[in-house]
């Protein structure tokens, strides 16, 4: 595993570490057939599998629903109804996100999509930029816990849990850390007024006529994630009817053009293709993992320190936490998952309930320095800013 990290240090992409990893320690233990055989056996297996088409389908959802102005819709919606408070504009920013994130799946992708939409009018009303770029860099991280996440999605296949339980299991820790955003938010302007200003006090009658213009995106969320909540759907089903619903609806809304639908299907295939070669390398991996043993051997050496059940989760959840500070999350995600998901298992923790853990302390990691990933896509969007 030093090999691992020292190549991630050498900023070796975390896919082809893993391989390369994986790969060249089958070959020294087993041999060149064996490990042959399992490059070629578990490549093919990720990506043949059948779960991972909800990847591609929910990033071309958000894709199409970014270039089709849809997240300007949500995030106008927001504004409407809290934007006339002290730090409504943030708030309505955290808002617009978690509701891009059940679109989206992906926290860069929210963060960059909300913020080129509601920094310029932040900045127009005078807000502060620590309060404006944090509200987004923060309220962009839920894109990795609201479904379709696409960390719950490489959780799934990586510990073979179901999908569509790591959806359900992920909406209410969402909507309770987008309320503990709102109430940061809230907090900073009541401390100090000037960082965020209040907005426009529309009519009431204004305000359900922007909802309204909203309400197309709401629904294809709520028939995507409500079907696979009530059983109408499953997960796979649930992303290809919610990105056909999005298309259609960008082609009466006449918001898609031909170069518009051509460079959102460019960027979801340069996107799912990174996804699926973190996920073929890291079924390459878990065979070399499983030869060595070395989740046992962690489990043995968590166990000998006598922490119980709760201290030895306390003490992974702290290793994530430094880890956060120097990965990024999907890398962060396929590395430590295959070494401490057989520890945490072992302890009697639900897996379901650990992947919603892992997944919020992952989250901590997108906006916590050095790496710190939001902030720095944030920082792409607001060049103004100092880091």
């Amino acid at each position: 595993m030093a090999g691992l990290f020292a190549l991630m240090i050498l900023r070796t992409p975390v896919a082809f570490a893993m391989l390369v990893v994986g790969f060249l320690g089958l070959w020294v233990l087993e041999g060149l057939r064996a490990a042959g055989g399992v490059l070629l056996t578990e490549g093919y297996g990720a990506v043949s599998n059948y779960s991972l088409i909800v990847v591609p389908m929910f990033i071309l959802l958000g894709n199409i629903a970014g270039a089709a102005g849809f997240s300007r819709g949500l995030y106008d919606a927001a504004n409407a109804w809290v934007g006339r408070f002290r730090g409504g504009l943030a708030s309505a920013s955290v808002l617009g996100c978690a509701a891009f994130s059940a679109v989206s799946g992906s926290s860069v992708a929210t963060a960059v999509t909300i913020g080129k939409v509601a920094l310029p009018e932040m900045r127009r009303l005078g807000y502060g930029p620590g309060l404006s770029t944090g509200a987004i860099a923060a309220g962009g991280t839920l894109g990795f816990l609201i479904p379709p996440s696409t960390g719950f999605v490489i959780y799934a296949i990586l510990t073979e849990e179901s999908i569509g339980r790591l959806f359900m299991a992920g909406i209410l820790p969402g909507l309770l850390l987008m309320a503990l955003f709102i109430a940061t938010v809230w907090l900073i302007a009541w401390r100090d007024p000037a960082a965020g200003p209040r907005g426009e006090a529309l009519p009431l009658a204004e305000r359900f006529r922007v909802l309204a213009r909203a309400l197309p995106l709401i629904g294809v969320i709520v028939i995507s994630i409500g079907g696979i909540y009530v059983g109408a759907f499953t997960p796979v089903e649930a992303s290809g009817i919610g990105a056909a619903l999005v298309i259609l609806l960008a082609l009466i809304r006449r918001a898609l053009d031909r170069e518009t639908f051509r460079s959102a299907v460019l960027d979801t295939v340069k996107t799912s293709a990174m996804l699926y070669t973190i996920v073929i390398g890291a079924n390459v991996l878990n065979p070399f993992l499983a030869v060595t043993r070395i989740p046992e051997a962690l489990g043995e050496a968590l166990t000998g320190l006598g922490l119980g059940a709760y201290g030895t989760l306390a003490l992974i959840i702290l290793a994530y936490v430094v880890l956060g500070m120097f990965l990024d999350g999907l890398s962060m995600l396929v590395v430590t998952i295959p070494i401490v998901f057989p520890v945490v298992t072992a302890l009697g923790f639900d897996p379901v309930w650990f992947g919603v853990v892992a997944v919020i302390v992952i989250e901590m990691g997108m906006i916590t320095p050095p790496v710190g990933l939001n902030v720095f896509v944030v920082k792409g969007v607001a060049t103004d800013v100092p880091m």
